[in-house]
């Protein structure tokens, strides 16, 4: 994609026949980030954030590039699902960002529903995973929380 908008760029500019110069670099990137939304996680949270807020959540596929969740999927080998907690208004990181009072209580709301349709769900995890839960002894070293979310199965 960066070699594609630089090109672009580029052409713009030469198009304007300008005597400043203009130099495209990169500053940060990501890898981009796509789940599944049929698996059971996504399915939990669209039921929470139905209940909510009265219909099916539109999948537009924003947040794609939050390196943490990338990061988070390679870490734990589970499905990553990041639930509506924000407007499409909200000018996300922007000098003038903003947060509406009423998307903070509909998040809260959102979150303790999504755990109880979790709860609801058959299995270890929320996934088809039927990995071998940790003995109370094995969560007491360090480390342990993250070696019991490094699932194997496939899902």
């Amino acid at each position: 994609i960066e070699k594609q908008v630089t090109k672009h760029l580029n052409k713009v500019f030469a198009d304007l026949k300008s005597p400043n110069k203009m130099e495209v670099t990169m500053l940060h990137s990501a890898p981009s980030w796509l789940s599944d939304p049929k698996h059971p996680n996504f399915e939990a949270a669209a039921r929470a954030t139905e209940k909510v807020y009265g219909s099916l959540p539109d999948y537009t596929r924003e947040g794609g590039c939050i390196p943490i969740t990338s990061a988070f999927e390679e870490a734990t080998q589970m499905n990553v699902c990041l639930l509506p907690v924000g407007a499409c208004d909200d000018m996300a990181h922007s000098q003038n960002e903003k947060y509406n009072k009423s998307n903070l209580i509909n998040g809260v709301k959102v979150l303790g529903l999504y755990l109880h349709e979790l709860g609801k769900m058959k299995g270890p995890k929320p996934s088809k995973c039927r990995c071998v839960e940790l003995t109370e002894e094995e969560l007491m070293e360090p480390g342990a929380f993250l070696r019991g979310f490094k699932c194997k199965c496939v899902m």
